[in-house]
């Protein structure tokens, strides 16, 4: 169906030029969020190794449009390797997002983190679901909103936030069966609380809709509400959205090295037989073919949602 539709307002399936390469370097994670669709948790194992990482920067060197790299997980920042890969990416002068939880700051190892990341200029992107305490753990845990709040007051003490080379951006994301509203409205909000509250400062705020995929989809399949969910995101398709989809411009790769159109696809396993680093000399030479299914309607719904926010 979201093809066809796609197709109807003149939408198609082909990726143009690639600017960003995502990188899911693990699914470890100190959290075990409600609404996760990586189904990450501190009882994984898997992270990309370092040869795979290897073989990654190679490609990318081969590959000039692809300027950023994002790192995303489970928590990034407890893959063994995660130090090596920042140094590695630097070395070829490609910007480095890191998408953090932000309370993995805390855990054992990793106390000397936040400095590492203002040494060598990573832009954070950091999950805040919400600006109060009780949304915020009820979805990702209790006491996860203190530790982030300390979190972003330690970030703002290095100069993320304030500096211009240092960016700290945060995510939002709903509760429940709702779409994320105007994202220039919630970030004034957010601005405005966090200051007042806290006397925390960041860049930009990224609203992103729930994927009803892994833990998310399980949660509404318990409450009886995926239909409902579903028939809400396709009633709000806008395909002015649709025309920046963030698959346009994107590839994601998973931690064996196996290449998607996006994370949700990777997470889908879509294709199911995918093309490896291995097999690539230059990012390129992959198929410029993206696979749109009907869990893309979350990425249209309303103002659109992408990794980097709103689409519209």
């Amino acid at each position: 169906m979201f093809k066809q539709l796609m197709m109807t307002h003149g939408i198609d399936n082909k990726r143009n030029s690639l600017e960003i390469l995502q990188l899911n370097i693990g699914k470890k994670c100190n959290q075990a969020c409600k609404h996760c669709h990586v189904e990450a948790s501190p009882s994984r194992k898997e992270e990309m190794s370092k040869t795979t990482m290897d073989r990654i920067i190679t490609i990318l060197a081969q590959t000039p449009s692809i300027k950023r790299v994002e790192l995303t997980g489970g928590a990034p920042e407890l893959n063994s390797n995660f130090r090596y890969l920042v140094v590695q990416l630097k070395k070829i002068n490609i910007e480095i997002a890191l998408r953090s939880n932000l309370t993995v700051f805390f855990e054992d190892g990793q106390i000397n983190t936040p400095s590492f990341l203002k040494d060598h200029e990573v832009e954070i992107i950091g999950s805040l679901p919400c600006y109060t305490e009780g949304n915020v753990d009820k979805q990702r845990g209790t006491g996860v909103f203190n530790k982030s709040i300390s979190a972003l007051k330690l970030l703002n003490e290095l100069g993320y936030g304030i500096k211009d080379n240092l960016k700290l951006n945060l995510v939002y994301n709903p509760q429940g069966l709702g779409l994320p509203g105007k994202q220039e409205d919630l970030e004034k909000d957010y601005k405005a609380v966090l200051l007042k509250d806290y006397e925390i400062n960041f860049n930009s705020l990224f609203t992103i809709t729930n994927m009803a995929i892994g833990n998310f989809s399980r949660e509404l399949e318990a409450n009886q509400q995926l239909a409902e969910y579903k028939e809400l995101l396709i009633s709000c398709f806008n395909p002015s959205a649709g025309n920046n989809v963030m698959c346009k411009t994107l590839l994601s790769i998973d931690y064996q090295g196996n290449v998607y159109d996006c994370d949700f696809n990777q997470m889908l396993e879509l294709p199911k037989r995918p093309i490896n680093i291995i097999n690539l000399k230059s990012f390129n030479e992959v198929d410029n073919q993206i696979i749109f299914e009907d869990h893309c309607f979350a990425c249209t719904a309303g103002f659109g949602s992408s990794c980097n926010g709103a689409l519209i």
